[in-house]
């Protein structure tokens, strides 16, 4: 049994398995991030777009592994996976962005009203899946010990472009003891499919990122001997979106991914 600590109030849940955790989801029992949440289990960003673009983005993906690390594509018009036997992409996820002609439109926790049957769905491999194996090797996440979100950074890189997907890669930022930096990018790098290991370790600047000034999500504190380790980061799609500028393109809010069925480990 797995427990999870909402943020809110500090009360504990007891969860037994990925599905019912879902289906606290889709019952809107949950509306706040899976960030932290079901240690264990693979979590994912999600991308969907109408079939005019699928296959360009498709193909971006192919081109951006370390930032969009392609887990699974439904079928045309399709709201499920092979990740999660029985979800719904439409209302599985805590909170979706809904993007039009590249302007962040509207904030919802619902899809079914407009779900289309053009849409394709793109599942890509997260990040915070590796964190609880961090935590449990003894390298601490530090934005959760201080109750943050996780905060993400533009960098300076360019994406691989293709069709109207171009723009710079996104990075998460984990502040990690000197000492233990190696450890960090030797266990993050046994998942590739979930961003693998660091795209970049020290210096901010030399991948154009300033700390003060987050992409999204919070300041993180740095404790004596930290360092900075930069991980590519699923929500790079998002802010590819906003260079698109396409008609239409749906994504999971930052922190509020889709939890699968699957364990990191069965990802390996």
């Amino acid at each position: 049994m797995s427990k999870i600590i909402p943020k809110n109030g500090g009360v504990i849940l007891n969860i037994k398995d990925s599905k019912e955790f879902r289906t606290m989801i889709r019952n809107k029992e949950w509306t706040n991030q899976t960030a932290g949440m079901m240690p264990g289990f693979v979590q994912a960003n999600l991308v969907i777009l109408s079939q005019d673009y699928a296959i360009d983005f498709a193909a971006f993906c192919v081109r951006n592994p370390k930032s969009c690390p392609l887990l699974d594509i439904s079928s045309l018009g399709g709201y499920d996976t092979i990740f999660a036997k029985g979800a719904d992409l439409r209302t599985d996820l805590p909170k979706y962005h809904i993007y039009k002609e590249g302007k962040l439109d509207q904030v919802v926790t619902d899809l079914k009203a407009i779900w289309r049957n053009n849409f394709v769905s793109f599942l890509l491999g997260c990040s915070h899946t590796f964190e609880p194996i961090l935590s449990s090797a003894g390298i601490p996440v530090r934005y959760q010990e201080q109750g943050l979100e996780l905060c993400l950074y533009e960098t300076n890189i360019p994406t691989f472009s293709v069709g109207p997907f171009k723009g710079n890669v996104l990075v998460s930022m984990r502040p990690i003891p000197a000492e233990m930096v190696t450890k960090a990018t030797v266990i993050s790098a046994r998942y590739p499919r979930v961003h693998g290991g660091p795209l970049h370790i020290g210096d901010p600047s030399l991948i154009g990122v300033d700390l003060d000034l987050p992409y999204v999500g919070d300041k993180v504190e740095f404790l004596p001997g930290d360092i900075p380790v930069f991980w590519a980061c699923g929500v790079t799609p998002q802010h590819i979106a906003l260079n698109a500028k396409i008609p239409y393109m749906i994504t999971h809010a930052p922190g509020h991914m889709f939890v699968t069925d699957f364990l990191a480990e069965d990802l390996g």
